[in-house]
């Protein structure tokens, strides 16, 4: 079998930017065997999957399945634009795990219509969570969870910049994925984070479309901001402009380019 697959780095207009999505598209839906081989194959956080007779969109990390993933599928829509499928202004619907997801062509952009979770305010991280991300008490100013995740709001941005978790002690504890954020001081964006998901095989997700849905949620909240800007301080980075609406959903607008096609020999 010869499948056409694309390499797309979402949230970002840069090569080498962002965070690298695999995309298959086919007219039907693959085996989930051979979709999760060739998630390990492509070894990029997410892998993205779209079988275009009904529009199911499904992720894969080298791992295991995941219910949501904003910058696969961001990199969909990037793709069946380049195909010629999607034009700007067009919207398109996706069939997935977390139900419906939209997304609407921008002319140098996309809009993605996202779920927003249910946040569970003023928890607690573990000491062994919070000593294996190397924080200490003092530089934390709140925990929340969300769905199997957490929320770690912390004291500043050099903070986050400056983190440098232990894996393999995380993976001791229980979890799926750790969200670390702080305002910013800078003019380009309001907020800046970093997400670990050692539990699921991706030690740190350079640009989390999903994790932004809970950052979304928590900043407005905090500072009653329904828009914002925000940046994914991983090696790679990423912008993400942010807006968290009445009906508890999430409009993450952001950016992508494609860095590789190919075929694939499955």
């Amino acid at each position: 079998m010869e499948l056409e697959i694309y390499q797309v780095d979402s949230f970002t207009n840069k090569i080498f930017k962002g965070n690298p999505a695999g995309v298959c598209i086919t007219q039907e839906s693959l085996d989930t065997e051979l979709m999760l081989s060739i998630s390990r194959e492509m070894a990029v956080s997410e892998t993205a999957f779209l079988s275009l007779q009904d529009m199911n969109l499904r992720w894969f990390t080298p791992e295991t399945e995941v219910k949501l993933c904003g910058h696969g599928t961001l990199a969909v829509a990037h793709v069946l634009k380049a195909q010629g499928k999607l034009s700007t202004g067009d919207k398109v619907t996706f069939q997935t795990l977390s139900g419906e997801l939209k997304v609407k062509v921008l002319h140098d952009s996309y809009e993605l219509d996202l779920p927003s979770p249910k946040m569970a305010f003023d928890t607690a991280l573990s000491d062994k969570k919070r000593m294996a991300l190397g924080l200490s008490e003092h530089q934390i100013v709140s925990v929340c969870d969300f769905e199997t995740k957490q929320l770690v709001e912390v004291i500043d941005e050099n903070v986050i910049v400056n983190l440098n978790p232990d894996f393999s002690s995380l993976l001791s504890e229980s979890g799926r994925g750790i969200v670390v954020t702080s305002q910013s001081t800078s003019q380009d964006y309001d907020i800046i984070s970093r997400y670990f998901a050692p539990w699921v095989g991706v030690n740190e997700d350079p640009v989390t479309g999903s994790a932004h849905c809970a950052l979304s949620a928590y900043w407005f909240e905090k500072l009653n901001a329904s828009k914002l800007t925000a940046y994914q301080a991983s090696s790679r980075g990423g912008y993400l402009d942010l807006e968290y609406l009445d009906n508890g959903r999430v409009k993450i607008k952001g950016q992508a380019v494609t860095s590789l096609k190919g075929t694939l020999f499955a």
